[in-house]
């Protein structure tokens, strides 16, 4: 299966291979560019997930290029990498388009946790500038468009719930696109994925000296979301600690930087996410009443794909055409090419499988596995032997048999067993692994460190 590729723009050469080379251990493809004008021309006829680009270089510097990509209507995500005494020009690429930023030194864990971050935002939201349309017209997924338009336009905290891959972090984005806010930053971080310590850092920036590796001052997501919207997801796994800071930055709107006593102001709106089920944590003391229920202001409920099987078309063929639009764009095919027809690529039975499958990682397993069927299928079309043996192993009737590995009916206790015998099945893709685990890859990626599990 294909991973990602992401393109390091520096002129700092030992840091471009370095980077380059860390990304490469984990699987990316990942391509090389010395300064922004040798990077606009590398975007213009390739195809690249993610962008990680200097804020200083000779010549046109890294914010001239954000600028210029997002004028021209360029979508790839953007991870501006500020030195010292650059914080602040990162700060306003974002303000531009750019999706984050990182401070040099960087430690790998970090780096690795955000690209994953920005890479997992998978299309469930179509392509373009206009990210508020929703793929999906049945009723369940009506009244999931009908909630974002309600509350887009006003500045109310916002609760998203549903069950991993449902498309949480998109359709934050698409309330935050549909609010005033949209000409300012949207940042997201899952809070899952990262330490007690360096969460905090992240969320609210630490000063020079805080903690032993703290060579500068940082910058965190409430300073640098000013006038826009930051994006908690997992927020049902954050430690009491970090919950009563958050409950005071939606209390008084102000924070402090780690090991900081100067009180800052947070004018963002904060939306959250969880695929748990928060009033149950409350009631077992695990989760802050008074928290809660500054977070559930404003409900949205995704349902499961199983529950909105009538949308499956409509995503298998949102999917398929994009990736149609890749393919000719990275062949740089003319525009004016005649597009074929996307349901072309995918035969009746394979359709009807996809149909009856019962989906445990919704939306992101369904376009995993369309991802690895298109490369099982080559330039042809999809059939049923390109379908995973999972999706395939139905009897006559058309009813699941039950799998080799229930996964989300696995014990606690034998998590680490069942992340190795998904990243078996899927011949170690941590895309598809994940999409088999129904957690993101993120999640993935720090269980594997936790349990000592090799790449």
């Amino acid at each position: 299966m294909n991973e990602a590729r992401i393109l390091v723009v520096d002129d700092d050469r030992a840091f471009r291979v370095s980077t380059a080379a860390l990304l490469a251990e984990e699987g990316y493809d990942v391509e090389g560019a010395e300064d922004a004008t040798h990077a606009a021309e590398m975007l213009e006829q390739q195809r690249f997930d993610l962008t990680l680009m200097d804020v200083r270089m000779p010549g046109l510097d890294g914010i001239s290029l954000v600028e210029a990509l997002r004028k021209r209507g360029e979508t790839v995500p953007i991870m501006m990498i500020s030195g010292f005494g650059t914080v602040e020009s990162a700060v306003r690429a974002l303000h531009l388009g750019a999706d984050d930023f990182v401070t040099k030194p960087i430690e790998p864990d970090v780096l690795l946790t955000k690209v994953a971050s920005l890479l997992d935002r998978r299309p469930v939201i179509s392509g373009g500038t206009d990210r508020s349309h929703i793929v999906g017209k049945s009723d369940a997924w009506k009244s999931v468009t009908n909630d974002i338009e309600q509350v887009g336009p006003t500045s109310t905290t916002v609760l998203i719930t549903g069950e991993t891959g449902t498309g949480k972090e998109l359709v934050a984005k698409a309330v935050h696109d549909a609010s005033s806010r949209k000409a300012k930053p949207f940042l997201a971080i899952n809070c899952a994925a990262l330490s007690d310590n360096l969460l905090e850092s992240e969320l609210f920036g630490h000063v020079k000296g805080a903690f032993t590796g703290a060579i500068q001052d940082k910058i965190g997501l409430f300073e640098a979301a000013k006038d826009g919207t930051i994006f908690l997801d997992e927020i049902g796994d954050i430690t009491p600690a970090v919950q009563t800071r958050l409950l005071r930055v939606l209390q008084n709107k102000e924070f402090f930087p780690v090991g900081s006593t100067k009180t800052l102001t947070a004018d963002v709106r904060v939306i959250a996410a969880t695929n748990r089920n928060l009033s149950e944590r409350v009631k077992a003391g695990l989760f802050r009443e008074d928290l809660f229920y500054r977070l559930n202001v404003f409900a949205i409920d995704l349902p499961p794909l199983r529950e909105r099987k009538g949308d499956i078309a409509a995503l298998v063929e949102f999917f398929l055409s994009e990736q149609e639009a890749s393919r000719r764009a990275t062949q740089g095919s003319s525009k004016r090419e005649s597009t074929v027809s996307s349901s072309s690529r995918i035969s009746p039975l394979a359709f009807r499988m996809l149909m009856t499958y019962h989906w445990p990682g919704n939306v992101r397993q369904l376009f995993a596995v369309l991802e690895s069927s298109l490369v099982r299928a080559g330039d042809g079309t999809i059939q049923a032997q390109h379908l995973p043996q999972e999706i395939r192993d139905r009897d006559a009737h058309g009813s699941e048999r039950v799998p080799k590995i229930r996964y989300r009916d696995v014990d606690d206790a034998d998590e680490a067993k069942k992340i190795r015998g998904a990243l078996s099945e899927a011949s170690g893709g941590k895309a598809q692994a994940a999409a088999m685990l129904g957690m993101s890859r993120t999640t993935l990626w720090r269980k594997m460190r936790e349990y000592g599990i090799e790449k």
